[in-house]
């Protein structure tokens, strides 16, 4: 049995509880939450102990650990877990700032633990059956990667925008979909309601010819959550929500088999699996660190009204 935990039941964390409570050869073996009422009485609900202080928590001889907090706390709880001698899966986006990511990846490798990151549309069917297609050949070469993730505001946002809310999906998805890191980034974006950016229209470049557009907002009334790949040979529509992905050619329009499935789950399944047999995870650390590179990139991009190169 893996001796599993969460930090932080908020919205997210408590679907990570639901799920570990779910998993077979997964024990939740603690849950904690600095909200007292809230984690006794899901820790009542899932038959596990609570805890408001995580480190309690951490010295149950935990094997993982699911860290949901807000992402300011990411770095202290991260590093604390490692300490702990305790695999950390960390909800995206990896770190506040590239600084604290970066010790949060030197402690993982000193501990010998793993380091996985929440971008949770890698494990959408969706995203899984488009990589495949793409790697496939079926589209020829892509040369073009764009997507809409917009929506209404989310009231339990509270410490980023919408570029590093919600925005780091896509940049990260669009990334791994290439094969390819970012090289710049140009961003228009403003906070026309609140007080951080609430929409974003966001260009990425890879290797001088390999584009991708991310277009993002707090403002639209209904929830989109759509891509599409450009190829050479055809083009892919794919709709996260719906995990459904259509191919149009010369002379067909197909859509793909796709075994609909919850992404979350997937992500923890696969996480557990990587902690029982020493897996290193994807994504790891490297990678949260370069979807918040970007992101960081687009934000001084659209502050500074110029292109911000990547890494430099």
């Amino acid at each position: 049995m893996i001796k599993v935990g969460v930090i932080g039941t908020g919205a997210m964390g408590q679907n990570h509880v639901r799920i570990y409570s779910e998993m077979n050869g997964v024990e939740l073996a603690g849950i904690s939450d600095v909200d007292q009422k809230r984690v006794e009485a899901m820790a009542t609900q899932f038959k596990t102990k609570a805890f408001t202080d995580y480190k309690k928590m951490l010295a149950e001889g935990l094997d993982a650990v699911s860290v949901v907090v807000p992402t300011k706390l990411h770095k202290q709880v991260v590093l604390d877990a490692l300490d702990a001698g305790v695999h950390v899966l960390v909800e995206k986006p990896i770190a506040d700032t590239t600084e604290n990511a970066d010790l949060m990846i030197a402690a993982a490798k000193n501990a010998g633990k793993i380091l996985m990151v929440g971008h949770i549309e890698r494990f959408n069917p969706a995203v899984i059956k488009l990589k495949e297609i793409i790697n496939s050949g079926i589209l020829g070469k892509i040369v073009s990667i764009s997507t809409k993730r917009v929506g209404p505001y989310n009231p339990r946002i509270r410490d980023v925008g919408v570029i590093l809310d919600i925005g780091v999906h896509d940049i990260d998805v669009i990334s791994y979909l290439y094969g390819k890191k970012i090289n710049s980034v140009y961003a228009i974006a403003g906070a026309d309601i609140h007080s951080f950016e609430d929409h974003a229209s966001i260009i990425l470049r890879m290797d001088h010819n390999f584009a991708g557009v991310v277009e993002t907002n707090w403002l639209t009334p209904h929830k989109v959550r759509q891509l599409t790949a450009i190829g050479v040979k055809g083009v892919a529509y794919l709709d996260y929500i719906n995990q459904t992905v259509q191919l149009h050619d010369n002379e067909w329009i197909r859509k793909a088999k796709v075994e609909q499935s919850e992404p979350l789950k997937n992500e923890l399944t696969y996480f557990i699996d990587c902690a029982a047999n020493g897996k290193n995870p994807n994504p790891c650390g490297e990678d949260g660190k370069h979807a918040l590179e970007v992101a960081m990139a687009a934000i001084k991009s659209y502050e500074e009204e110029r292109l911000i190169e990547v890494g430099i």
